[in-house]
């Protein structure tokens, strides 16, 4: 599993034009779910997203975490996070999981981050979406469940 976490100040999913997801202040984590990813894999960067101190502290350090500071969190599935890019120009998804596979593991994912007490809101899988964000920093980390061992 892949995400793109950006720390933002407000972030916003469309539908057909409809806002279905709004948040202010947190973190929009871009998700990617690849054929041999398991909820292992899930709960890693789960534990990853709800830790990761990129919020600053009264001194001006990333020393918080959306845990601590009570933001909120907008996931967005986004298959394209596994392009492989290495040959020619056109990307290939050929690592990225099945819709069938990928959507429940998605769905896994936000049910674990709110079970940390984390307020979450989420995109419409395999929607055509539009994402709009402040990304406030810029503050932008790439997780990947690949390389926790």
């Amino acid at each position: 599993m892949r995400a793109v976490v950006q720390r933002v100040s407000r972030a916003e999913v469309r539908v057909d034009s409809e806002p279905i997801a709004t948040i202010g202040q947190g973190l929009l984590v871009l998700l990617g779910v690849e054929q041999e990813d398991d909820r292992a894999a899930a709960d890693y960067l789960v534990e990853k997203v709800a830790r990761l101190r990129i919020f600053e502290d009264t001194q001006g350090k990333m020393n918080l975490s959306v845990s601590d500071i009570g933001a909120e969190l907008l996931v967005v599935s986004q298959f394209t996070l596994l392009a492989d890019c290495r040959k020619g120009r056109r990307p290939g998804f050929t690592n990225a999981a099945r819709p069938e596979e990928a959507e429940p593991l998605c769905r896994y994912f936000v049910e674990q981050l709110q079970k940390n007490q984390l307020a979450v809101q989420s995109g419409r899988f395999q929607a055509d979406m539009q994402v709009e964000l402040v990304n406030d920093g810029p503050v932008t980390i790439l997780l990947d469940s690949q390389r926790r061992f």
